[in-house]
């Protein structure tokens, strides 16, 4: 028995546990368990694949695509090969079961673009081969699985116009980096400069007028013929390294076009510093709060970088107010005071650097005179009780009049009279005030109807200045479809104020009596209704007790012995006694 199940055991090792999938090949000879499937016609991935494979050779077939399950549970893959296949689309998550996988070869497929979920779950991956595809835009999150192992990277023959290039900078191991024949036209400075086991680099071929510096000597081996570059002393560098063997072309200037890199003197190889043309705004003096564009315009070799110095000194950021345009002019979308003043622009390059200020004029919005409760400046007389300066400007003969009124440590309601000339052609009415958080403006838009508003969530303590204009329809007033009635400042109590008024027994200085709320009203009616009722109760309750009295005094034993009884009071005792 033993002698026949020997042999029965060393087949059944010999034979495996699967068998060889249809139209593959399996090797009994392999170092290691491998699927040779290519050029036989597949459509998809087979699913009887052996699960425990080493190496998956599937190029030159017809997958269209692959699924979430065609490589499920190939824990134990190194090596995949999907080249030559058309592939159009890839899974989220295809190869999210391939820990151990090393190499992968997508090569000559028609993937159109490289999202972070599809190359999930690579920990182990060093060879990634995408040449020959029709990538267009890869995510900066694609790598993020490899980027520590990745060795070798190879993304030529694309449409790439631009890399995700901090993800690459992340790729501590790569050695190799192949983006020759795609669009690239920009890489960055320092792209590769943290990159200490880069040995190849490979721009052949893409559109590139200008390269940075690589780090080195030593350095990595640079290809990068074929690029439209603009020779000047930017490139002296790649002048330095160049040989007779180098590619590298001028494409400009003009005196320099065609020639080959390496045979150009350095002295020809030359900049020239920048100088403004024109800087100017657009307008150039502005009310607090409209927007204004500043421009500036400068020629040098190779192109300036623009950038705007503020009134403080201080480099102008994009935010919320502002914003850098790609053509070097700067937005401001709500001029504030602070805005008021010299902005300088600031044109740099390689040969040096040039400087053009710009003056801007902020005017502050007039204050309305007279707050009437509100806080506002006051001047007395009849003056104190008249439109802003706006207003009277714009509008003569036209009594406007903004006031803050109801004033609490949050909320302030705001009136204001409509303008009597132009009354029917207001489409609505705008209110401007600054916000409680910082200086800049808030906007609230009010129906033409409105004539108060009640502004809340304020700041306790804090000084506003709220502004009021009627926006007009543009036949009633042809000049400017907005116009000022008035401003007005107030100040909101603070919390302290409020406690130690409310212990003094009278109001905050600056602030009016406060009507009684509803709520308050309507509480106290209940209290004094409810104390009628107490009291009503308490009286019945006192005049029940009061007969009590008297009737029990009356029964009490020999109260009325000096009295005779009446005829009614006998008859009642002869009947008490009968019943009983």
């Amino acid at each position: 028995m033993a002698k026949l199940l020997v042999p029965l055991v060393m087949l059944g090792a010999v034979a495996g546990p699967q068998r060889c999938p249809p139209r593959c090949l399996c090797p009994a000879a392999a170092p290691s368990p491998t699927l040779l499937c290519a050029r036989t016609g597949l459509l998809a991935v087979p699913p009887s694949l052996d699960r425990g494979a080493v190496e998956l050779r599937l190029a030159d077939n017809f997958i269209g695509s692959v699924g979430r399950s065609d490589f499920a549970n190939m824990s134990s893959l190194v090596h995949l090969t999907l080249s030559r296949n058309g592939l159009r689309r890839l899974a989220p998550g295809a190869f999210a079961d391939l820990r151990a996988l090393r190499a992968l070869h997508l090569d000559g497929n028609r993937l159109p673009a490289l999202s972070g979920a599809q190359l999930r779950g690579l920990a182990s991956l060093r060879h990634l081969i995408l040449a020959n595809n029709q990538l267009a835009a890869i995510e900066p999150a694609a790598f993020a699985a490899f980027a520590a192992t990745v060795e070798d990277l190879d993304l030529s023959h694309n449409n790439l116009p631009a890399l995700p290039w901090e993800a690459v900078a992340a790729m501590a191991s790569l050695a190799t980096l192949t983006l020759d024949h795609n669009l690239l036209e920009r890489v960055p400075a320092g792209a590769v400069a943290g990159l200490p086991r880069l040995a190849r680099l490979d721009l052949t071929a893409n559109r590139l007028r200008a390269l940075p510096p690589v780090p080195g000597p030593p350095g990595p081996s640079l290809a990068a013929g074929g690029n439209p570059l603009h020779c000047n002393c930017e490139l002296l560098w790649l002048r330095r390294l160049a040989g007779p063997g180098r590619l590298e072309s001028c494409a400009s200037p003009p005196p320099l076009a065609g020639r080959l890199l390496w045979a150009v003197p350095e002295e020809e190889l030359s900049c020239r510093a920048p100088a403004i043309a024109a800087a100017a705004a657009d307008p150039a003096a502005v009310l607090e709060g409209q927007p204004l564009r500043l421009g500036c315009a400068a020629a040098g070799d190779p192109p300036p970088a623009l950038h705007w110095l503020g009134p403080d000194g201080r480099l102008v950021q994009n935010g919320s107010r502002r914003a850098l345009r790609p053509d070097g002019s700067l937005e401001l979308r709500v001029a504030t005071l602070g805005d008021h003043g010299a902005f300088t622009c600031v044109a740099s390059n390689a040969a040096g650097e040039a400087a053009a200020r710009v003056h801007v004029a902020v005017l502050p919005l007039p204050v309305a005179r007279g707050g009437g409760g509100g806080g506002g400046d006051e001047d007395g007389g009849d003056e104190a009780a008249g439109p802003s300066d706006m207003a009277r400007a714009g509008a003569a003969n036209e009594s406007v009049r903004v006031v803050a009124g109801e004033l609490t440590e949050s909320s302030v309601r705001i009136r204001w009279s409509s303008p009597r000339r132009h009354g029917p052609g207001v489409r609505m009415f705008q209110l401007q005030y600054n916000s409680s958080l910082d200086d800049s403006l808030v906007y609230r838009l009010l129906p033409p109807s409105s004539r108060s508003f009640v502004l809340r969530d304020l700041a306790s303590g804090r000084e506003y200045q709220l502004c009021v204009a009627a926006l007009y329809a543009p036949p009633a007033v042809p000049a400017a479809a907005t116009r000022s009635l008035g401003c007005v400042r107030f100040l909101t109590p603070s919390s302290s104020s409020s406690s130690s008024s409310s212990s003094s027994g009278g109001p905050p200085a600056g602030c009016s009596a406060q009507p009684p709320r509803p709520h308050f009203v309507g509480g106290t009616v209940i209290v004094v209704i409810g104390a009628a009722i107490a009291a009503s109760v308490l009286v019945f309750i006192l005049i029940l007790t009061a007969r009590y009295k008297a009737a029990a005094a009356a029964r009490r034993p020999g109260a009325d012995h000096d009295r005779p009884p009446s005829p009614t009071n006998v008859a009642s005792v002869c009947s008490q006694t009968n019943g009983a």
